[in-house]
């Protein structure tokens, strides 16, 4: 058998797919949208009478497995762009024709045929069905607007994932289980954090449990803030329109914007704090004495996203990001990359996160002002982090409209990257606000803003950390830090009681569960909402000043003395933050 890279086996899977939908339908003229290769797997959007589901998927997967065995020749066939528009209008796929018509008059048109099935694609693909592995499984369905626009048609998405042996599928379908339990929307609901209501979309209702882990979080970053030199302010939500025309978010970002009119005027709900900081550091006279100048915010930010993009707390319209914004002259540059640098691999130590990558975002297609000042924003960026020893990769055309950027993603647990932390480098709003500062001479010099932001979104932070540590906090972080379970309530009620009222008094978040309940129950109950400790109070207990413990994820029990108990909890409580720089 030839070897085929993975995309290329993924690409092929999607057009077997095709063909085996089109074979189990054949009394219906199924359109065919896109099929791309995606991480592990690839879909394809299907437009048909049928509503599929997920007992369909096994049949699909059947008629697949029979195509590789018939050992079907893949053979790349070029039209001309006319030519192609009239074999698909004559095939009936309306959808293909829209993406043919979409390619410029005068070039070619690839398709690939295998037996009976044609598909419009660029490849490349296997030579043979023959050659394509069984290591594949579609796994869902779900709705897909037709060019990811609501207006159009909703399409049937069929997800697949695919490896090139069996054994890989096999590894990644234990976990996809292990994800399916971790999925922080389904945790957050159980362990009563946050959930969502249909009356406003995109928008987490956070419980006291949850509460108290937001809170907790932005408590840690203003400790950092104390550390790294940085003053916090407040701005409005809610700006004229003239200032995001003045910044360029109207030219570039309306789409993702509230717009609301008041007075006859328009304003917009902010999305981003930096026009804020801009306006304040305009609004007095600073000297490079006063720089670097770090202004942090954690104003609420809203921003509109599809509903179909929408996804627990990770996607979200409203949300809050640990942001700062950093006015300096442009030789400060690299030490203060190098100084967030540190901050920002500090947190991340701070919660678990032990693969790092480092991603270097250059100018995209749309982007706000001259190549040349995107050079000098790119230089610097990329002699800061050569300068800083990490290893990084360069993103070409991922960078903000007005500047490069700096993207950190870490691993979860489960192996997944997830993007939190960016430092981007702007030259742009300095300019687009006249922004100055005296320089040492006497003379006037425009300032360099460095965005930055640590976690992130709030709210997509706790969502990939959630799913992280699969729901059990570490002790300093829990909402709930110890139960305390009386053997029988009437006899160590009043004593449990009495040691809750001590661990509380210390600082600890503890509870009596005193329901009328089995020892069994309450243990399994326990369990379930992840409380770091199990505290057992019965006769020997109360004789001795002492605690049956159990931690979480444990069967075994041991015995602290309540001195013991006071002195373990304080260390596990006590969060070690860097002393210095």
């Amino acid at each position: 058998m030839a070897k085929f890279d993975i995309e290329t086996i993924r690409h092929s899977s999607a057009h077997l797919m095709a063909q085996a939908i089109s074979r189990l339908y054949p009394n219906e003229n199924v359109q065919f949208g896109v099929g791309p290769v995606i991480d592990n797997g690839f879909y394809y959007d299907v437009q048909m009478t049928t509503t599929l589901t997920d007992e369909d998927l096994p049949k699909i997967e059947d008629m697949m497995k029979t195509i590789i065995k018939e050992k079907l020749p893949i053979e790349r066939r070029v039209m001309e762009r006319s030519e192609a528009i009239s074999f698909f209008k004559e095939q009936g796929q309306e959808l293909k024709v829209e993406l043919i018509e979409a390619i410029p008059e005068g070039e070619e048109v690839s398709c690939y045929q295998q037996g009976e099935f044609i598909d419009l694609c660029r490849g490349p693909h296997v030579e043979n069905t023959s050659e394509l592995p069984q290591g594949f499984k579609l796994i869902s369905i779900a709705g897909a607007y037709w060019r990811g626009d609501e207006k159009r048609q909703m399409l049937q998405r069929i997800y697949a994932v695919s490896f090139q042996d069996k054994k890989l599928l096999k590894q990644h379908l234990m976990m996809l289980e292990e994800a399916k339990k971790r999925d922080h929307r389904k945790l957050g609901k159980e362990l009563e954090l946050f959930h969502f209501e249909s009356f406003a979309p995109g928008a987490p209702f956070f419980m006291p449990k949850g509460t108290f882990v937001y809170n907790e979080l932005v408590d840690y970053i203003r400790r950092l803030y104390r550390i790294y030199e940085y003053d916090e302010v407040i701005t409005p939500q809610v700006l004229d329109s003239d200032l995001w025309h003045t910044s360029g978010h109207y030219e570039h970002y309306q789409e993702n914007m509230f717009f609301s009119k008041i007075d006859e005027r328009e304003y917009a709900v902010k999305p981003m704090n930096c026009p804020c900081h801009m306006l304040m550091f305009k609004h007095y006279k600073y000297s490079y004495r006063d720089l670097p100048m770090r202004y942090a915010d954690f104003g609420r930010l809203h921003r509109y996203e599809k509903a179909g993009a929408l996804a627990g707390l990770t996607r979200v319209r409203t949300f809050c990001q640990d942001d700062a914004h950093i006015f300096l002259a442009l030789e400060q540059v690299q030490e203060e990359i190098q100084r967030t640098m540190k901050m920002i691999f500090t947190a991340y130590e701070m919660f678990d996160f032990k693969n790092v990558k480092v991603n270097l975002s250059t100018r995209p297609e749309k982007k706000a002002g001259s190549d040349e000042t995107w050079d000098i924003a790119e230089k610097a960026l990329k002699d800061a982090l050569e300068s800083s020893g990490h290893e990084f990769f360069i993103k070409e055309g991922d960078g903000a409209f007005y500047g490069p950027k700096i993207d950190i993603d870490v691993a979860d647990a489960l192996g997944r990257y997830h993007q939190l932390g960016t430092i981007q480098l702007d030259f742009q709003l300095p300019d687009r606000f006249d922004l100055k500062f005296t320089t040492k001479d006497g003379g006037e010099e425009r300032p360099v803003v460095v965005h930055r932001a640590l976690l992130g979104s709030l709210e997509r932070f706790f969502g990939v950390y959630l799913e992280h540590v699969a729901g059990v906090f570490p002790f300093w972080l829990a909402p709930e830090q110890a139960v305390i379970v009386p053997v029988n309530q009437e006899i160590h009620g009043d004593y449990a009681a009495k040691l809750q009222k001590q661990l509380f008094s210390k600082g600890f978040r503890v509870k009596v569960d005193d329901r009328n309940e089995s020892m069994g129950y309450k243990t399994r109950q326990i369990q379930k909402s992840k409380v770091p400790f199990m505290l057992v109070i019965g006769d020997r207990e109360m004789e001795n000043g002492s605690v049956s413990v159990r931690k979480h994820g444990e069967k075994k029990t041991f015995t602290w003395s309540n001195d013991e108990l006071f002195e373990k909890f304080t260390t596990l409580n006590n969060v070690k933050y860097p002393a210095e720089l």
